[in-house]
């Protein structure tokens, strides 16, 4: 495993297909990645499916309310039009690029719609760029991102396992 030198700004993220390191980015938005580690320390990704996999482009999870597997919510066919009980979040566009491993949130027409749901960069994305709010950065297990199965529904979805803060783990 890479050597994590910022715990505090490190997700470990276990999928169905594999461990994952994420790199939070606190100086490129500050309140988004606040609001992964809140939800990550209240264990609200844990069993949350990756709903919405698109080959060559990304894969989206983080839906809490109808997305996690067992919740008294979960509804695979609303997976994806939910989020946290939190407020939503103002973006925090940046200069940050969407390239493969990057980390940022999902989020309706509203610029400022952003609550729980993210996705990760398969590939470089540059039309994405200003428009979504990065937060971070697969720094380990790209690999086992790539395995997560495609599909817009996906069948039978891969899911998080569990999501948490370095320092906590």
């Amino acid at each position: 495993m890479a050597e994590i030198k910022d715990p505090e700004n490190t997700i470990i993220l276990e999928t169905t297909k594999g461990k994952v390191v994420i790199q939070l980015l606190p100086q490129v938005a500050p309140e988004h990645v606040k609001r992964i580690k809140e939800l990550a320390r209240e264990n609200a990704y844990d069993g949350v499916v990756f709903h919405r996999v698109i080959a060559d482009f990304m894969a989206q999870t983080g839906d809490v309310e109808f997305g996690k597997k067992g919740g008294e919510s979960f509804n695979p066919g609303r997976a994806g039009m939910g989020g946290s009980s939190k407020d939503d979040l103002k973006a925090e566009f940046s200069a940050t690029p969407h390239v493969r491993g990057t980390c940022s949130m999902a989020r309706s027409q509203n610029p400022n719609s952003a609550n729980s749901q993210f996705f990760i960069c398969f590939t470089d994305a540059p039309w994405l760029n200003k428009q979504y709010s990065v937060w971070g950065q697969v720094i380990e297990g790209m690999d086992n991102i790539d395995k997560i199965k495609k599909g817009e529904p996906v069948s039978d979805p891969d899911s998080i396992v569990s999501m948490r803060v370095a320092a906590d783990v």
